[in-house]
This record gives C-alpha cells, sequence and structure tokens, in this order.
C-alpha cells in the first residue's frame, strides 16, 4: 500500500496546530465529531475535540516562547486506502506526549476521527541544555 503525501501533509497540520496553538488548523485536522481518550490517570479521560479545541486556543503556544518544534513520526499503519493509524511524538513546553491518531479521508480530506494520547514524559526546565 502506497504512503499518502496528503496525510503526510494532515500530520504536519496537526504538529503545528500544536505547536503553534492554531485553533483554525486544529479544526481543519481533526473530524468535527472526533474524540480524544487518556487513561494516565487509571480512569477514562474522554474529550470531545470542540473542548479540545477550545483548551488549545486558550494555551501560550510553544510557539510563540521560542521552543522549536520537536515531532516525529514513529509508525504509519496504512489500513486500507482510506484510513489509517499514525503513531507521533510531540513535544509542548515541558510536555512529551506520545499519541495514536486515527485518520480516515472522506470529503474534506484527511482528518484525524479519533486520538489516544499519553503523557511520556516532564523535561525539567531547569535542567534542560
Amino acid at each position: 500500500m502506497t504512503l499518502h503525501p496528503d496525510l503526510l501533509s494532515a500530520i504536519e497540520t496537526y504538529f503545528d496546530a500544536i505547536h503553534e496553538c492554531d485553533t483554525d488548523k486544529l479544526n481543519a485536522v481533526f473530524h468535527p465529531s472526533s474524540s480524544l481518550f487518556d487513561g494516565d490517570s487509571g480512569t477514562v479521560f474522554v474529550e470531545p475535540i470542540d473542548s479540545f479545541s477550545r483548551d488549545v486556543g486558550a494555551r501560550v503556544s510553544p510557539a510563540s516562547t521560542g521552543q522549536p518544534r520537536e515531532a516525529e513520526v514513529l509508525m504509519i499503519d496504512m489500513l486500507s486506502p482510506l484510513s489509517a493509524t499514525v503513531k507521533i511524538r510531540i513535544r509542548a513546553h515541558d510536555n512529551v506526549f506520545v499519541d495514536h491518531l486515527g485518520f480516515v479521508k472522506g470529503a474534506q480530506g484527511w482528518q484525524i476521527v479519533s486520538k489516544i494520547w499519553h503523557l511520556e514524559r516532564r523535561i525539567d526546565a531547569s535542567n534542560a541544555v
């Protein structure tokens, strides 16, 4: 199965949206019915995209503080020509997250329909080089 350049573009849009706290980019790459999930606290936390978008829009962006964008694709699993699971690692301020993003290609192009996230680690800024 071939990798779609427009899927890679959607992943880059997600990276930019988080780094810049840009809700227009975020809302373009997420399907409006999508939700985000986390289980780090021992219970399942669910957040609809509308709530997440408001949260992101209220944050100080890593870009505005001069933090370079640190984001990488760890895995892309093409489930079909129209669906994929993408595993990424991304830093926002002192937090490093690993996400599993479920993408589906529809009328609006590749969009995230689900996100499972995990706080992998926190970076102690006082010890950063």
